[in-house]
């Protein structure tokens, strides 16, 4: 019997500093969000970060929580119930990091006499810190817990046309109710390490400008031509002029190099640049979260404001929009149908 499991990012249970700190050390002590040695990784982790982070993130949790609980949660449980009402395959939802876990997603599914597992993680773009770490885990529950299931999972999608026609719609449509002088792709960032440790060929990711315009095998694990090749592929569906638009990265942690230009300065230089209605879309999430609702909604807003921008358009996320519920579900479906016939 074939079932699906969606995966995102997670949220804490609440926006109690424990529970974040509980979040945060589970997030943060993954060896491949945080990948240095153990007792290095510790050493940060729980020795300086979750004695000075848990307060403030729990404040920025406050301020975009909904009443049903995290928007992050919710737009997810909302997605997986659309897609439910357009394929008959059974689905469970898990995320990555707290509750639902993936283990009880897959212990969900078992108990309905799921054997065969679709695993969607809901990343466009692939990188070790949300992918990979997600099916490095859930082929080790498999192998500890699960041993009679078959796993498969979907391939980044970034490129996808689907994807792209859905994502490119929904900027349109919420674009055309805005005034803009600009659009800013704003993807997570990641260190370049992430990059080159991603780098299949061990020679081609240099970051140097040119390398994610050459083609090369190593694209296919590489978040950073991943993110410029979707900017690219949904400009040219809107029929987007050069200096219209651009590319950032957003969320860094640390000192260490991480990939450029940096959202919250690319932000904090536009006014000066002229752009004084500024409209950001953050596609490498697929539902609104923190990083969308407060960094770019909130943080980034006031400070363009401040700068002497007029105005900040945050464009949703795809969340439970109904055109990507029916792909997700022809996805779902074409998957059941081959695995049928092979």
């Amino acid at each position: 019997m074939k079932g699906v499991l969606f995966v995102n990012l997670g949220s804490p249970d609440s926006t109690d500093p424990k529970d974040v700190k509980r979040y945060l050390d589970e997030f943060l002590m993954d060896e491949r969000v945080f990948d240095f040695p153990y007792w290095l990784r510790s050493f940060i982790v729980r020795g300086i970060i979750l004695n000075t982070r848990p307060k403030k993130s729990a404040e920025a949790y406050e301020k975009i929580w909904w009443e049903e609980g995290s928007p992050l949660i919710v737009l997810s449980e909302r997605l997986k119930e659309g897609v439910d009402k357009f394929t008959s395959i059974p689905s469970a939802l898990a995320m990555r990091y707290g509750n639902p876990s993936i283990m009880s997603g897959l212990q969900a599914l078992k108990d309905q006499g799921v054997t065969e597992v679709l695993l969607i993680p809901l990343y466009p773009q692939f990188a070790m810190a949300t992918t990979e770490t997600i099916l490095v885990l859930a082929e080790e529950l498999r192998q500890n817990h699960f041993p009679e299931m078959q796993f498969t999972s979907i391939p980044a999608f970034y490129n996808h046309s689907d994807y792209v026609r859905v994502l490119s719609n929904s900027v349109q449509r919420y674009l055309q109710t805005q005034e803009w002088d600009h659009l800013l792709f704003s993807y997570h960032g990641l260190p370049e390490r992430h990059i080159r440790k991603s780098d299949i060929t061990k020679s081609h990711c240099k970051i140097d400008g040119s390398c994610c315009q050459t083609a090369s095998p190593a694209h296919q694990f590489c978040y950073r031509h991943q993110c410029y090749e979707t900017t690219k592929q949904v400009a040219e569906y809107l029929g987007l002029k050069q200096g219209t638009y651009s590319t950032s990265f957003q969320s860094r942690l640390g000192i260490d190099p991480w990939l450029k230009p940096a959202t919250n300065k690319t932000i904090h230089d536009m006014p000066e640049k002229g752009i004084k209605k500024l409209a950001v879309v953050t596609p490498a999430f697929v539902s609104d979260c923190i990083e969308t609702l407060e960094e770019i909604g909130i943080q980034a807003k006031e400070d363009f404001i401040a700068q002497g921008g007029e105005q900040l358009h945050v464009v949703p996320c795809l969340n439970d929009d109904q055109d990507w519920i029916k792909v997700l579900a022809r996805w779902i479906d074409q998957w059941a149908l081959a695995a049928q016939n092979a």
